[in-house]
């Protein structure tokens, strides 16, 4: 009880519901650690200090009154900056939108509150969800609380380190193509990319309507299921949402896996990309444990990394950039140079590679069922450790495929958690999936992993008063040489889109499109006539 900060969902909820522990103490904890330590972490954009102390002395009066609701009652959470809250500044952690207040809330934000959640604030992030830290925006990029010298991921970067700095026990993200499960890995904490449609995105400003989930990311797994089942089902309002009934996500926990079948897509990070050799090596020591456990463990395939990268670029890319198409004609100049740098590439982007994409993207769909019928999980690397600020470069997400990605095409749930540590400290992690709303058997074997290891027994180290650690932003221009052809090509393009770039944002679009336009060549396999896009059932059934 003397960190308070530290406890669990679960572990509060219990001493709430048993009167043991006040919600407005707990809160005020979680303030007090705030205050104290977010000066070096900035993973707050607003903290709403006054509506959270309310929100948890009306929820200790209606305990007090018999009235429990359930286990997020008089427990705190923070939101990702692009979750609508009515009458509480809601940035996007943009310039383009630091005034704006909305007068509703999202989707998921109302079911928060109708479980008596408690809200502590609203979260850093990358800019609009997308591309790299923002040091040109009017906040700062929030830190890794392992290091502050080090990045936190994209692009739910705020919710992350909130939660492995003990700021709030849980937080929501969003995740399009690896948003939860990047700032989960590299914070160290659990962070669950749903199916698609389970849900809600209303109220969540759009990044790309094709891949974007909302997802929480927690200190546990049992934590990850309790916010899942408050936050999903149906809303008629998302017009992807998906009419089916929500499972028990925490009833389905047990350390128990005996009889799972594991298939392992090892050549993700063995052959798809150069792993730091410190996660390979956790990889295979968690695999152990899950043997160990009693789960069937054998190697399988999916298609390379490289196939689901493309695919989900040429789809996400021209879908974000159709988002803001109008505010990067008439007010460029107030995005960030990093959200510039990768939402411009929307714009080179054709209507056959995008319907090449999307019919790509059914094909990868219904070429996992042999897979989902043969295996209860897949299990493959996450990223990590998290690299220096300085040494993190937009060119990073165009020169390799993103080992999140495959899972965010597939369209089922994606989980990522902690497996281990560097010896300095950062944390390492792996991911487990599964089928299309099969969410409690990836939480069973993530649970019973969990308690097999020792790796939610550490936690940052973090002092008030400490200094403040210079970082050096890295440059937003990669330095690639731009042939004239390629500026002429690039240059109509934009000009056909309504934009009117300056010298420093054509630079900007020119060093990354032969990347982008390399993607789009691949996503140009034969189809036939027959071939349905993706967008016609978004999820496989």
């Amino acid at each position: 009880m003397s960190d308070l900060h530290f406890l669990t969902i679960a572990e509060a909820a219990g001493l709430i519901r048993s009167r043991k522990l006040s919600p407005v103490e707990l809160t005020q904890a979680w303030l007090r650690r705030i205050e104290s330590l977010d000066d070096q972490i900035n993973a707050f954009i607003t903290v709403t200090g006054e509506l959270a102390l309310e929100q948890a002395r009306r929820a200790e009066a209606e305990i007090a009154a018999g009235n429990h609701r359930g286990p997020m009652h008089g427990i705190a959470f923070g939101l990702k900056d692009m979750y609508a809250t009515a009458g509480v500044l809601t940035t996007n952690h943009s310039r383009v939108c630091m005034n704006h207040v909305p007068v509703a809330n999202a989707a998921a934000v109302d079911k928060l509150f109708q479980a008596g959640a408690v809200l502590l604030g609203k979260l850093s992030m990358t800019e609009f969800a997308h591309s790299a830290p923002s040091f040109d925006a009017p906040w700062p990029p929030a830190r890794n609380p392992w290091n502050t010298e080090h990045f936190t991921g994209s692009s739910s970067s705020g919710s992350g380190a909130a939660v492995a700095a003990g700021f709030l026990p849980g937080a929501l993200g969003t995740d399009t193509g690896a948003s939860v499960r990047g700032p989960a890995s590299m914070c160290g904490t659990v962070g669950l990319k749903p199916t698609y449609g389970l849900v809600s995105r209303h109220g969540v400003t759009p990044n790309s309507y094709s891949f974007d989930h909302c997802g929480p990311l927690t200190w546990t797994v049992e934590d990850c299921a309790i916010v899942l089942g408050t936050i999903a089902g149906f809303d008629r309002r998302d017009p992807a949402s998906a009419d089916r009934p929500v499972a028990d996500y925490r009833a389905a926990l047990t350390p128990d896996i005996r009889g799972i079948r594991v298939g392992v897509i090892r050549h993700f990070w063995e052959e798809d990309l150069v792993t730091d050799p410190r996660l390979a090596r956790t990889m295979d020591e968690a695999l152990d444990v899950l043997g160990r456990l009693g789960a069937t463990v054998e190697n399988a395939r999916m298609r390379p990394l490289q196939d689901y990268t493309d695919v989900k670029t040429v789809i996400a890319e021209t879908e974000v950039f159709g988002v803001h198409q109008r505010d990067l004609s008439t007010r460029a100049r107030e995005f960030g140079l990093n959200f510039l740098s990768q939402t411009l590439t929307g714009c080179l982007f054709q209507s056959v590679e995008y319907f090449a994409a999307q019919r790509e993207r059914r094909r990868m769909q219904l070429q996992m069922k042999p897979l989902y019928e043969k295996y209860d999980v897949l299990v493959t690397a996450s990223s990590g450790p998290a690299p220096r600020f300085d040494q993190y470069s937009p060119r990073n997400a165009w020169e390799k495929p993103n080992i999140h990605t495959a899972f965010s095409v597939t369209a089922g749930p994606a989980l990522a958690i902690c497996n281990g540590y560097t010896s300095d400290g950062l944390p390492l992690s792996m991911q487990i999936a599964g089928a299309p709303f099969e969410e409690a058997k990836v939480l069973r074997v993530a649970y019973a992993y969990e308690h097999a290891t020792p790796w939610r027994e550490r936690r940052p180290k973090l002092a008030p008063g400490a200094p403040r650690v210079p970082v050096t932003p890295p440059s937003a221009f990669t330095g690639i040489p731009v042939d004239g052809a390629t500026r002429s090509a690039v240059s109509a393009l934009a000009r056909r889109a309504g934009l009117d770039l300056d010298e420093k944002e054509l630079t900007l679009l020119c060093e990354v499109a032969p990347f982008a336009l390399a993607r789009a060549a691949r996503v140009r396999r034969h189809h036939e006539w027959s071939d349905d896009p993706a967008f016609v059932c978004p999820v496989p059934v």
